[in-house]
């Protein structure tokens, strides 16, 4: 006979996720706790703080004091990790922007008001147990495998092993081409220099020495890293997460890919307009947004 598993509910892994500091799950809790009251938010950290914008209809609905209010009692309630700083932006709704934040840097007079609040540190002692409890409630019994699952748990792993092994050749191959094509790139240097050096000869003058190697350190010197590139970073994360978004099922798994997603696009929008990939940053700006809408919307579904 099998064993059971434990069913966690949805809300105390969500509850979880912001004590962890996970925007996406702070941002659906505040909207679950201020719906009533016909105020949404959005939110995002820079600056060393959480910047929240509240928005509304109607301007009594984003009073100061009762809205602050509200909002410290929340979040201090949820105590999620590393967040002391909030600051609270207030207007009236409007078509949704994706670069919200800098829109209201530069325009702030379109602000009802804004203040920033300092949230008062949880009892340690209490948010230990807090976590042991979440882990326990977590924790689930695994069943005993059948043989049948046990044979698809057998393909399943030799279905990885070759989709390791082709990725392995496929990397192989990638670096035989590389290589290839970075010997052709200095052979066609040398030899451009070689017929500049001929030419100058011929004319008398002085020789042109041009170091193959120069050009390309030069190159690498002018142009950020993969590892600080904001671009290369939004695209590894964007295909990661879309790679996880074929597997997810659960309403926590959705609401961990649409945090993502959303870091994806924060990433692209550092893409700065000097830079030759701006016009497809800005383009995937949008759709990485539309796809954490989405991830969204289907972890409330599945509640």
């Amino acid at each position: 006979m099998k064993t059971m598993k434990t069913m966690v509910d949805p809300m105390d892994d969500i509850a979880r996720q912001a004590r962890q500091g996970s925007v996406a799950a702070i941002i659906q809790i505040l909207n679950e706790k201020l719906a009533n009251s016909g105020v949404r938010t959005r939110a995002m950290f820079a600056d060393g703080a959480l910047q929240l914008l509240c928005e509304a209809p109607k301007i009594e609905q984003l009073e100061q004091a009762s809205l602050v209010d509200r909002v410290r009692q929340i979040l201090e309630r949820i105590s999620p990790r590393n967040v002391r700083r909030v600051n609270i932006n207030s207007r009236i709704v409007r078509e949704q922007q994706l670069l919200w934040l800098e829109e209201i840097q530069r325009n702030p007079e379109d602000l009802l008001w804004s203040e920033e609040i300092t949230l008062a540190r949880g009892n340690p002692v209490q948010r230990f147990f807090e976590d042991r409890k979440t882990a326990r409630a977590l924790k689930v019994v695994k069943p005993t495998p059948s043989p049948r699952e046990e044979r698809a748990k057998r393909q399943f792993w030799r279905g990885i092993l070759g989709g390791v092994s082709f990725s392995v050749l496929l990397l192989i191959l990638g670096g035989v081409v590389y290589k290839w094509l970075q010997n052709s790139q200095v052979a066609e240097v040398e030899n451009t220099t070689q017929v500049a050096n001929e030419a100058a000869l011929r004319g008398g003058g002085a020789s042109v020495s041009t170091s193959p190697a120069a050009t390309p350190a030069a190159t690498s010197a002018a142009s950020p890293t993969p590892s600080t590139d904001p671009f290369v970073q939004a695209v590894r994360l964007a295909e990661q997460t879309a790679r996880e978004g074929k597997t997810a099922k659960t309403s926590a798994d959705w609401l961990n890919l649409a945090s993502r997603w959303q870091e994806a696009s924060d990433l692209m929008a550092k893409v700065t307009a000097q830079d030759s990939r701006y016009a497809t940053a800005q383009d995937r700006i949008q759709a990485y947004r539309r796809n954490s809408e989405a991830a969204l919307k289907e972890a409330q579904r599945l509640r």
